[in-house]
């Protein structure tokens, strides 16, 4: 309990330290460039305090909780004798195809990760409100959903084979500079944020997590150089999704058009 409650007080002080930049720079910027007092300083106030708290609890729950949960999850879903069922696990040199745990799990935990995703949430309703509601927050969190759990599977796929995420990255970019010609213009810029809100609170840790533990159980891979680059993967393929999700709603809509002519 003693180590449990310096560790608080150290990471509530590190957080302090980080954060007060930020508040530095906003009450210069209001005071010397601007020369009028802060709005509501009472309220700015209590948020910081909120925010420096809020940060301070959810390192401490990273380091407590989500890490290590990704970790033992990847360890488990790689041991051999799960793998195998018990049989012939000692020595015995997997394929690739065997590992289908961990893609599903993968896939599972990029879903849910990003569903919950405060960001996310925050840009589809924002962007819900800007369309008049044309684009539902769910529609659009599903198909961002989608993306991230295709590319964590696949994320996982490329470090159990050991291939190198330069090949992933590239044909995906190009994937994405085709469909960037035949998508709605609407959706293109949404689509391209909604890459960057995935790498956010909830979906980063456990990914990260995920990735240096599945890197450090297969024989054969590095932490270092196959344990990251899940987060790249899980940035890419939402781009991808998220103009999918568009192009067949369009898609929808023109035929529901011409039926009714």
């Amino acid at each position: 309990m003693e180590e449990l409650l310096i560790k608080m007080i150290t990471t509530f002080l590190l957080t302090v330290r980080d954060v007060a930049p930020i508040g530095i720079l906003l009450v210069f910027f209001q005071t010397f460039v601007l020369k009028s007092p802060v709005p509501n300083l009472k309220k700015v106030v209590v948020g910081f305090i909120y925010v420096i708290t809020g940060l301070a609890l959810f390192l401490i729950g990273l380091e407590q909780a989500l890490f290590p949960l990704g970790d033992i999850m990847a360890k488990q879903l790689t041991d051999p004798a799960f793998i195998t069922g018990g049989e012939g696990a000692d020595g015995q040199v997997l394929e690739w195809w065997q590992y289908y745990w961990v893609y599903i799990f993968a896939a599972a935990i990029g879903f849910s990760t990003t569903v919950a995703e405060p960001s996310l949430i925050a840009v589809a309703m924002k962007a819900s409100d800007t369309s008049g509601g044309t684009l539902k927050p769910w529609g659009l969190r599903i198909a961002v959903a989608i993306g991230v759990a295709l590319s964590i599977a696949l994320g996982a796929f490329r470090i159990v084979t050991g291939t190198s995420l330069a090949y992933y990255m590239m044909a995906g970019y190009l994937f994405v500079i085709v469909q960037t010609i035949f998508a709605p213009k609407t959706i293109i810029p949404l689509a391209y944020d909604s890459g960057g809100v995935t790498t956010s609170t909830v979906t980063v840790p456990l990914v990260t997590a995920l990735g240096l533990g599945l890197a450090s159980t297969v024989p054969g891979r590095s932490p270092l150089v196959d344990g990251f680059g899940l987060i790249a993967l899980a940035s890419l393929f939402p781009m991808i999704t998220v103009m999918g999700y568009a192009q067949i709603s369009q898609f929808l809509q023109t035929r529901n058009e011409r039926s009714a002519q």
